[in-house]
């Protein structure tokens, strides 16, 4: 496993495991240990990994298991952003790495990257005040090699578009591609503080799954239908209902042709 030589100059490192309980959680150890961020923490293979909400994710070895510590890196205001940021570089890194983009290659509001509507990789974006710094760890779990089976959606590995890819590939790719897009990001909140989403947000957008289509989102106080209208200037989904327009933060969307997989869960599926 290695760093891009573009991460390592922008002052990236790297910690490579063969096997932990969750990367995310060896990367908040070392925020209260006092590291200074910009710390990736990969692992070949990891048995407590999780998703959004607490879910397990299946981790079987051969996949690309990822965490990046950062430190103070935006105000708290500004940290959900982050995860567009990664979204953004994690697509980058998969287009340059099997020469398949949008649409093909997609991603879907708020934190995964679908390929050919299946879900290919998941992000896991988690904030912790460490003294008096904030501490922000995202998690990023890309299916190289291998897809989990018995989701309630649709799942897929790389390999089905090149079957010699290796998440060492994948894995400098993206710390290149985050290395720039965050850069960017942070220039844009300098110079532009009153929206410094704007341009991540287009971009975002570009290669986004589902803009227009109608979708259900699945909220803890219940499923709302409407028509996926695109973001607000601060990430949140804009859904168009009967009743007007409803931003929402955060929540499980799901398109029309997966509403049968909502609808009738499968007995003992894991959510990843």
């Amino acid at each position: 496993m290695r760093l891009s030589r573009e991460a390592e100059t922008a002052g990236y490192r790297l910690l490579s495991l063969e096997a932990t309980g969750s990367t995310n959680d060896d990367a908040l150890a070392a925020a209260r240990g006092g590291d200074p961020g910009r710390l990736w923490i990969v692992s070949a293979e990891q048995r407590a990994g999780r998703g959004r909400h607490g879910r397990q994710w299946s981790s079987p070895s051969g996949n690309l298991y990822a965490s990046l510590l950062l430190i103070d890196p935006c105000t708290a205001a500004l940290a959900p952003q982050l995860g567009f940021v990664a979204g953004l570089s994690l697509h980058e890194a998969v287009e340059e790495t099997t020469g398949v983009g949008h649409p093909r290659l997609a991603l879907k509001w708020p934190n995964d990257l679908l390929l050919d509507g299946a879900k290919v990789s998941g992000l896991l974006l988690e904030g912790h005040r460490v003294g008096g710094s904030l501490a922000i760890v995202i998690g990023i779990g890309v299916n190289v090699a291998f897809a989990p089976q018995g989701t309630p959606y649709p799942a897929t590995a790389l390999r089905t578009l090149k079957p010699d890819l290796r998440r060492e590939d994948v894995f400098a790719a993206l710390s290149a591609a985050f290395a720039r897009t965050l850069g960017a990001w942070q220039s844009a909140a300098r110079l532009s503080p009153s929206d410094p989403f704007g341009p991540i947000r287009r971009l975002w957008l570009e290669r986004a799954a589902g803009i227009g289509a109608e979708v259900s989102v699945r909220l803890p106080s219940g499923t709302r239908k409407g028509r996926f209208e695109g973001l607000d200037a601060s990430g949140r989904l804009r859904l168009a209902t009967a009743a007007g327009t409803e931003l929402i933060d955060a929540g499980d969307l799901y398109f029309p042709h997966l509403q049968r997989d909502i609808d009738n869960p499968s007995p003992g599926t894991t959510r990843s």
